[in-house]
């Protein structure tokens, strides 16, 4: 009875298979070699699955077990043939799932093993970085970051751009760790955790901490930024400045949405461009004098942002003097008068 139970559950996912297996209910020997033909083909698949996960050692042993399992059945099919047909159908049923579950975990491996052509990239671009104080930004640099990855140095034909690419990746890499920074603080603010900073600390303290990103190639830095001037380059490196600046007002909490919005940008951009100047021809001890000159000039951008507030305001208020005066002047001259 058990077995049948276990015959009906099996059939359930093998609709298709239990029409031929289960069909035959005689016990004569067409029947009989019929199943064993089905479970020997069966086994074979079974045998080629685990010579291909296993190696030749444990391929033995696991042939081995399937030639004592088939001899099992044969002696269960000749003792009791009314059983056959659901032992076959519970054997192809579990075999089965065992099987695609085989193929299913080989190929989730394969997928995770695989690597695009960008992240392949990318990964010889970064260890390429090391070596950018010897080498400077050049194709040199990334010639030995492919060999420190294990790659031939030809593979540095997949940079079309040459120095270029690795300038670029490196901005890259850099905005996204201060996009990490921003909001892990951002997170810590609304946790409770830390306390919001005033706009302006906020702008300063997300500069420095984007423009401390490039003391280890201060040296090399002025050739980066010649490679980034390159008219092939220049919009790419615009992308990322652009994308940089949006990213550290929007964690600063401008949600605006006019023409203050644009406002913004420009006037961070450029503070960050001239700062970033600044920097390169800073010789004070950890670069004391860029810091005091943010500063001032993060400053300025806040009181122009106030002043830009109080024009409005005034704006505002003169537009509305100026309607009412009107009004008052069509009363008194009767245009207003209804007829």
């Amino acid at each position: 009875m058990a077995a049948l139970l276990r015959g009906l559950r099996a059939g359930r996912l093998l609709r298709g298979l239990s029409s031929v297996v289960a069909a035959p209910t005689s016990t004569t020997p067409q029947c009989r070699s019929l199943r064993r033909g089905f479970h020997c083909a069966a086994l074979r698949l079974q045998d080629e699955s685990k010579s291909d996960k296993h190696s030749a050692s444990s391929s033995y042993s696991s042939s081995s077990s399937s030639s004592t399992t088939h001899d099992d059945y044969t002696s269960q099919q000749d003792s009791d043939p009314s059983s056959g047909s659901v032992t076959s159908l519970t054997y192809c049923a579990s075999f089965v799932v065992k099987y695609y579950s085989v193929f299913a975990q080989s190929d989730q491996e394969q997928d995770e093993d695989y690597e695009t052509e960008e992240q392949l990239q990318a990964r010889i671009l970064t260890a390429a970085l090391e070596f950018v104080p010897l080498h400077g930004w050049s194709m040199e640099a990334i010639s030995a970051g492919a060999e420190a990855v294990g790659l031939s140095s030809a593979s540095t034909g997949m940079f079309t751009n040459g120095a270029g690419d690795l300038v670029l990746h490196f901005i890259s890499q850099c905005n996204s760790k201060l996009t990490e920074i921003l909001a892990e603080q951002h997170n810590e603010v609304q946790l409770g955790q830390a306390e919001p900073k005033k706009t302006a600390d906020f702008l300063r303290d997300a500069v420095e901490t984007r423009l401390r990103m490039y003391i280890p190639y201060m040296e090399s830095w002025p050739q980066a930024m010649s490679i980034l001037l390159l008219p092939h380059n220049i919009p790419d490196s615009l992308k990322h400045l652009s994308t940089m600046v949006d990213d550290i007002w929007y964690y600063a909490g401008d949600r605006s949405t006019d023409m203050n919005w644009y406002t913004k940008r420009a006037v961070l951009t450029g503070l960050y461009n001239a700062t970033e100047l600044v920097m390169l021809q800073d010789s004070s001890p950890d670069f004391h004098d860029t810091w005091t000159f943010l500063d001032n000039r993060i400053q300025d951008v806040t009181n122009m942002a106030v002043t830009a507030k109080q024009m409005q305001s005034t704006g505002q208020a003169v537009a509305q003097g100026l309607l009412g005066a009107a009004v008052t002047l069509k009363n008194l001259t009767g245009l207003n008068q209804r007829r």
